[in-house]
Order: structure tokens, then sequence, then C-alpha cells
């Protein structure tokens, strides 16, 4: 990646650089093109969203990482940097796991005293939402290229909670899109997000 990149990106090496750009193409194309979070495209074409990569093995070293970029981003001015991706794509990669670890990344939001200030949502190649078949095209809506740990701002979740008269039509409006998609549609997005 050359300095031109529209990326705020965190110790970024070489190898880093696949899974950077693959997430921002599924966060181009599927998140902001299908509007499946109508508060991502303001960050997104301003390049406020930072992306991190875990180099991790284990969870207790994702956990480290974790913690560093809830700090980085609870320290960083949200005019400059409004929410960060941390990808890992070395552990967690079954999504039961993943989904176990949740608690714990909830925890260390707690540890460091930012409850109220940040927030960790989901994305995962095998996200799959209860009482939903792993081919269901609704649960492309959380699944990235990698497994991902997207760090929120809570007053900027309060606030575009706020300027909607139902949040809840957000999913809604998610599994209708989806699903007039459909599978072929959602593959020829090329967002690189692997079928269950």
């Amino acid at each position: 990646m050359s300095d031109a990149s529209p990326f705020i990106t965190a110790g970024l090496t070489p190898e880093d650089a696949p899974y950077i750009e693959a997430t921002n193409r599924w966060v181009e194309r599927a998140v902001v093109g299908l509007n499946l979070c109508p508060f991502a495209r303001a960050p997104f074409i301003q390049g406020r969203i930072r992306y991190a990569v875990s180099h991790a093995r284990n969870t207790d070293a994702l956990l480290d990482d974790l913690c560093g970029e809830l700090q980085s981003l609870a320290a960083a001015d949200p005019a400059e940097c409004e929410t960060t991706l941390l990808i890992h794509p070395h552990v967690l990669v079954d999504f039961l796991d993943y989904n176990d670890f949740l608690d714990v990344a909830d925890a260390a939001v707690e540890t460091l005293k930012l409850d109220g200030v940040l927030q960790v949502a989901s994305f995962h190649p095998h996200y799959q939402f209860a009482d939903t078949a792993p081919d269901d095209v609704e649960n492309a809506s959380n699944r990235s290229p990698f497994p991902t740990l997207h760090l929120l701002r809570e007053a900027s979740v309060e606030r575009a909670a706020e300027a909607m008269s139902d949040p809840d039509e957000i999913y809604r409006r998610n599994i209708d899109t989806l699903r007039k998609l459909g599978r072929e549609g959602w593959e020829k997005l090329d967002v690189g997000t692997p079928r269950s």
C-alpha cells in the first residue's frame, strides 16, 4: 500500500495489506454499497476508519491487541478516527469460538473503564444469526472476509439511533435487501466472504 492509501492503519506491514484491502473492499461494496449500516458511509468517505491487523495466534495475544486498540480509539480525536476494525485472521476462525470471545471483549471494555464510551460489534466469515440456517443469505449482513472486531464509539451509536424512529428497522431492511439480492447477487459483489 502506498502513502496515498485511503486507510488509517495501525502498524502496517506488507503482509497486512491483503487483509486490509479485502476488508476495505467489503466495507465499500457491502456495508456502504448495500447500505447495510447507514452510519458507515460518512466515516468511510471521510477516511475515519482505522484498520488494524492482529498477528495473534491465540486468544491471549488477541486480547492484548484488542485492549491496545480500545485505548487508542478512546484517545483518538473522533474527527480523525471514528471507529476501528481489528482484523484477526489467524485466531478465532471458528465462529462458535469467536462468539464465545465476545464476552471476553465486553469484559475488556469494562476493565479498561470504557463501558459507556466504546463497544465491540462482531463480524465473521461464518457469522450466523440465531434461528437461521448456515446458508441463509441474511447472515451475510455480518459476514466479513476475516474475523473482525468492530470498535465503536457509544456516543456515535447513540446519536445514530436517536436519528432513527426505529433502529430495529436497519435489521429488517438488511434482511429484505439481502433476500432480494440473493446468494448469487451477494457472490457477484466479490467481497471475499465464503459460504458456510
